[in-house]
C-alpha cells in the first residue's frame, strides 16, 4: 500500500535526513520524494510517497513521530484525502524518421511537449497523475528504445467546497513561526 505524506520543514540542513531516518527506522521504503523552497525561503515543502505493509501500518503513529521531529511544521497525510497530484517526466525516445509523426500524434494525446529533437529521437516533457505517465511511457516503448528521468510526486490538499476566497485568503498567509531560528 501506498501512503502520500506532506510535510512543511524548516529550510535547514538535516531536516530531509531526519524525516527519511524515521521512515527508515519503521521500514518503509520511499518511493518517491520531492523536496523544495516554499514562498517564505526558510521552509520547505516535502512530498513522500511511501510502501507501506498494510499488516504493519499505523497511520496516527507514523504522522506522531515526523510531527515529533525538531524540523517539522506541519505534518499531512494526503493519502486519503482529496488532493491533487503531479509529476514530470522527461522521456527520450529513439524514433525513426517514418515513426515520427505517429510519436508526435501520440504525445499530443498525452498533452506531451516536445523539449529537444535531433535527427534520431525527441525529448518530451509530461506532467500528470502516475498513471497516466506510466501508461505514457508503455506506450513509448512501441516506437524504439526509452531513456526517462522523472520526479517524484508532488501534492496539494484541494480546497474544501464553499467558500473559495476565504481559503485562498487563508492559504496564502504565511504561517507564523512558533520556534526560534536556528543559528549557525
Amino acid at each position: 500500500m501506498q501512503q502520500l505524506i506532506s510535510l512543511r520543514v524548516d529550510n535547514t540542513p538535516g531536516a530531509l535526513m531526519r524525516v527519511a531516518g524515521v521512515l527508515t527506522s519503521r521500514g518503509y521504503n520511499i518511493d518517491s520524494l520531492t523536496v523544495a523552497r516554499t514562498l517564505d525561503p526558510t521552509l520547505s515543502n516535502m512530498t513522500i510517497v511511501v510502501n507501506v505493509d498494510s499488516e504493519t501500518y499505523d497511520e496516527e503513529l507514523l504522522i506522531k513521530q515526523i510531527m515529533r521531529l525538531v524540523n517539522v511544521i506541519e505534518v499531512v497525510d494526503l493519502t486519503n484525502a482529496q488532493a491533487v497530484t503531479r509529476e514530470l517526466a522527461l522521456i527520450k525516445v529513439t524514433v525513426s524518421p517514418d515513426m515520427r509523426p505517429a510519436l508526435l500524434k501520440e504525445a499530443d494525446i498525452f498533452r506531451a511537449r516536445v523539449v529537444d529533437a535531433a535527427p534520431t529521437s525527441y525529448t518530451l516533457e509530461v506532467t500528470g497523475a502516475s498513471e497516466k505517465l506510466d501508461a505514457l511511457i508503455e506506450l513509448l516503448h512501441n516506437y524504439g528504445d526509452v531513456e526517462m528521468i522523472r520526479s517524484g510526486a508532488m501534492a496539494m490538499e484541494r480546497a474544501p467546497q464553499g467558500d473559495h476566497r476565504n481559503t485562498f485568503a487563508k492559504a496564502s498567509r504565511v504561517p507564523e513561526r512558533t520556534r526560534e531560528p536556528v543559528k549557525t
